[in-house]
């Protein structure tokens, strides 16, 4: 810091080498380990009790089916063939038509199913992350909406859009909890139920998040869950009446700017994440209906766990074990 008050910051760009070698193993593999995978994940899930009319596919086969759809990206008729092999292999019992999966994907019941698979797709890595970040991201439509400006003039015409709101391991990229919303939903009053899920499993240390996220009672929650918020402050933001972890923060921010920084800046990791399921996944979904929409993002964020898994088979040597009930 000058005599002007004003605070340079130096930061020293830390580079990693690849381990090519694993990382070549896992992209060749990826696709047939995961189908493996997401078998064992969803072999265990129980089927409704049947009440009357025509007998419904198996729910396991269901969800594994619309899983495998997104991975693909396939449209639901290309998709068929990847199907066929996974009930050869026995990874279903039998291969659903591509109707039936588009309609199953419209299903309520089916989102809090997959939230809780995204749980479970992380737990292999309970061991190995500690520090995280939360972010959220935008993922299109082929919805519009309309609306008159007043500023304008005239009626304005735009694509509708979700938003995925996520915490993500640092080390990984492993996403521990999700939730999707309209895009009108703000991201500050997702963050207290993202981390107390992340903290059913993990030993969290720390929680990185951008200005968005500053509020008393998000500080205060991440530090009950025995974690250290790095979140920056604002320049109008006082240290008084806000409560003893809100002043302790904000002392250590300007006091120790550098520092804090070092820690914020795990958060980039987070952007990471949301940058590999766009560009392996699509940055949109193709789903017509709400739920669909919000399903197929959920199914996105499996799909993005399960790799991350494999590549740390091959990088750090773990083995997963998803033969128990989600």
């Amino acid at each position: 810091m000058d005599v002007d008050g004003n605070v340079t910051i130096k930061a020293t760009k830390k580079t990693y080498s690849q381990d090519w070698k694993a990382y070549d193993k896992a992209q060749i593999n990826q696709k047939s380990i995961l189908m493996e995978l997401l078998r064992d994940i969803t072999g265990k899930i129980p089927q409704p009790e049947y009440t009357f009319g025509r007998p419904t596919l198996p729910m396991s086969d269901m969800i594994y089916s619309s899983v495998m759809k997104v991975f693909t990206t396939f449209s639901l008729r290309r998709f068929m063939g990847d199907m066929e092999i996974a009930q050869e292999r026995g990874y279903i019992t039998k291969t659903p038509s591509y109707a039936s999966v588009g309609h199953f994907l419209q299903k309520e019941e089916l989102t809090p199913m997959l939230i809780d698979i995204v749980k479970l797709t992380s737990m292999p890595l309970v061991s190995v992350e500690s520090d995280f970040a939360v972010d959220s991201t935008g993922f299109g439509t082929t919805n519009f909406q309309r609306w008159f400006s007043f500023k304008h003039g005239k009626e304005i015409r735009s694509k509708k859009w979700l938003k995925c709101h996520v915490v993500s391991g640092v080390k990984t990229n492993i996403i521990t909890s999700v939730k999707v919303t309209s895009e009108f939903d703000n991201d500050s009053p997702q963050l207290i139920e993202l981390i107390k899920t992340t903290a059913e499993h993990f030993d969290m240390k720390e929680v990185s998040a951008d200005k968005a996220y500053l509020g008393k009672k998000n500080l205060d929650a991440i530090d009950e869950l025995g974690a250290t918020p790095y979140i920056p402050f604002k320049e109008n933001n006082k240290a008084r009446g806000k409560g003893s972890v809100w002043k302790k923060m904000y002392y250590y921010f300007m006091m120790n700017n550098e520092e804090f920084y070092e820690h914020y800046h795990k958060r980039s990791n987070v952007e990471t994440t949301m940058h590999m399921i766009k560009s392996k996944f699509g940055d949109s979904v193709k789903s017509k209906s709400w739920t669909a929409q919000v399903n197929e993002v959920l199914c996105k964020v499996i799909c993005h766990n399960i790799c991350v898994v494999i590549h740390e088979m091959f990088e750090l040597g773990i083995k997963p074990n998803f033969n128990f009930c989600v």
